[in-house]
């Protein structure tokens, strides 16, 4: 029981000594997507964009299925499992990089730590599912930003939600064409500003809102049906483990130049210092606010109706910076499908500028932004799908996945801490999962009797 907890130094001596070797024959998915050329800094960046994105604006709604206890506790209790887990990912990778085998992507880690049937049938699938779904979600929530922008200048517009997906998509399209994910870094400190920013100005418009005359009947109490409480909490439990979730931690790690050692725990600590100034400042001052009436995003809180409670222009400010910070979030969660698909069509011999590489990254890059923008706008209630994507991808590669890596590659004794912890965490979150795709299917049936194709919502 003397084990102390895993730390960037809790590797073994030969580790330690084993110089770092380069992998070698990298295909073109790796060497023209992945390239190892950020520095710590660079690693914050894009950690803060993969996970801080505007999802954090429907914390104010998960403590409303939760209760001010227990919400509060979960989104300290996440924070702090989440932390933990992404280092332990980045620790298991530093160990593998220094026996010589530098894992890119996260289906080639699993596949060398617990087989190739591992990375090829199922983490591979499940974070292409998580990533891809999370660029159809994004362009959903910056169509919605768009026509929240629209109706505050023209309230009796009469343009539908899918005509603004499809001019978020034009922008993705541009975006889309940026080579690797290292480019991204200048893009991705942007999205950390921006998401600061928004997050300021939806604590601060629902503490202006929640102590004017303006403010709604506070009401804080949880379900009288213990079915529906039940329920409620579960699906609450999953949208603030979503809102905490990545997915891309390897891919991530990858891109920073070597050695690697320490670099991503510097990031992290980047990442997590911006999610308590922001998850905590919007999903208590959010709650606190509206209590059970917050909405699935907390600036619907802000217009009554028609009536905006806040200035027009404060409105108009906070949705120019959340869909802004959509459209980096989107390109993050691109990388992957973005990855695979220059391993399938690019030459990695060839210049990544040359017309042989160029063409077909446009052709397929392109084709991969129009599907993804028009199932958001086929399906506006994607986002219940998600959720059950977030219980079944989300929390198995955050939560599960990484203890699991720990304890096969380190072997730490069975009667020591760390193992203990590590199954602890897998076992609660496995359950986690199971309860949590049950109460989205749930929800996801419920939903169906009021949405329909291209819907206008």
């Amino acid at each position: 029981m003397g084990t102390v907890l895993p730390t960037t130094m809790d590797v073994s001596t030969k580790a330690v000594d084993t110089p770092i070797n380069p992998p070698k024959d990298l295909d073109a998915g790796a060497l023209l997507v992945l390239k190892s050329k950020g520095s710590w800094l660079h690693c914050g960046y894009h950690l803060t964009t993969s996970i801080v994105a505007p999802v954090l604006l429907s914390l104010p709604y998960a403590m409303g299925l939760l209760g001010w206890v227990a919400g509060v506790v979960w989104l300290a209790l996440a924070a702090l499992v989440t932390f933990y887990s992404y280092n332990l990912l980045s620790l298991v990778l530093e160990h593998h990089a220094k026996l010589g085998h530098r894992h890119l992507r996260f289906r080639d880690m699993a596949t060398h730590i617990l087989g190739p049937r591992w990375g090829r049938y199922f983490v591979g699938p499940l974070q292409f599912v998580i990533c891809y779904g999370a660029v159809i979600v994004c362009s959903l929530l910056g169509g919605q930003s768009l026509k929240f922008i629209y109706l505050l200048c023209r309230p009796n517009g009469g343009m539908q939600l899918y005509q603004f997906i499809i001019m978020f998509g034009v922008l993705l399209l541009f975006l889309a064409q940026i080579p690797s994910f290292h480019s991204l870094r200048h893009i991705n400190l942007v999205s950390l500003v921006l998401c600061l920013a928004y997050s300021a100005c939806a604590a601060a418009g629902s503490i202006h809102i929640g102590s004017s005359s303006k403010a709604p009947p506070k009401d804080y109490s949880l379900s009288d049906d213990r079915a529906n409480r039940l329920f409620g909490a579960f699906n609450g439990i999953s949208i603030i483990a979503t809102t905490y979730a990545s997915g891309i931690i390897p891919e991530i790690q990858a891109t920073i130049a070597p050695p690697v050692t320490g670099k991503m725990f510097k990031g992290l600590c980047i990442c997590y210092t911006v999610i308590i100034l922001t998850y905590f400042s919007v999903g208590i001052s959010g709650y606190w606010a509206f209590g059970n009436d917050a909405q699935g995003s907390v600036l619907s809180n802000f217009i009554d109706g028609d009536n905006p409670l806040l200035p027009t222009w404060f409105l108009l400010m906070t949705n120019v910076f959340t869909l802004t910070q959509l459209a980096a979030v989107s390109v993050v969660y691109l990388q992957p499908t973005n990855e695979v698909l220059e391993g399938l069509f690019a030459n990695p011999k060839k210049d990544p500028f040359s017309l042989r590489n160029t063409i077909p990254r446009l052709i397929f890059r392109s084709l991969t932004v129009v599907i993804g923008v028009t199932i958001a706008a086929m399906l506006p209630f994607f986002g219940d799908i998600m959720a059950l994507f977030g219980a079944l991808g989300c929390i198995p590669l955050d939560f599960i996945l990484p203890m699991i890596f720990y304890n096969v590659s380190f072997k730490p004794s069975k009667r020591s801490l760390v193992f203990w912890i590590n199954t602890t965490i897998a076992v609660v979150s496995s359950a986690l999962a199971a309860v949590g795709a049950v109460s989205s299917v749930r929800q996801m049936v419920l939903d169906t009797k009021t949405y329909h194709l291209f819907a206008n919502v």
